[in-house]
């Protein structure tokens, strides 16, 4: 079932891994990508330092979904997760 609404669709990290991320990116300005990177390397500082959660929003190929979870890793194209869950930064949409 697609999710059409505005509003997220709560996923557990555990799930992320079954999801399917298209390769399209979600449109971004290249300033915007640039400060995504930003939050998200903090994110990754703050989760490995204090084990800190934070909300990413992203979308898959049904629609916009959200996780809370820590980040632990940053790279070029991908995030990881616990567990070496991935989800390509192409297909975040804001990180809280």
């Amino acid at each position: 079932m697609e999710n059409t609404t505005l509003a997220p669709v709560r996923v557990e990290k555990e799930e992320i891994s079954s999801l399917i991320f298209p390769k399209t990116p979600i449109h971004k300005t290249e300033d915007e990508l640039k400060i995504l990177k930003h939050y998200l390397r903090r994110a990754m500082i703050l989760g490995n330092l204090h084990h800190s959660k934070i909300k990413i929003v992203f979308e898959d190929d049904k629609g916009t979904k959200e996780v809370r979870t820590t980040v632990w890793a940053v790279g070029d194209k991908n995030i990881v997760l616990k567990q070496g869950t991935i989800i390509p930064i192409n297909r975040i949409i804001s990180i809280l």
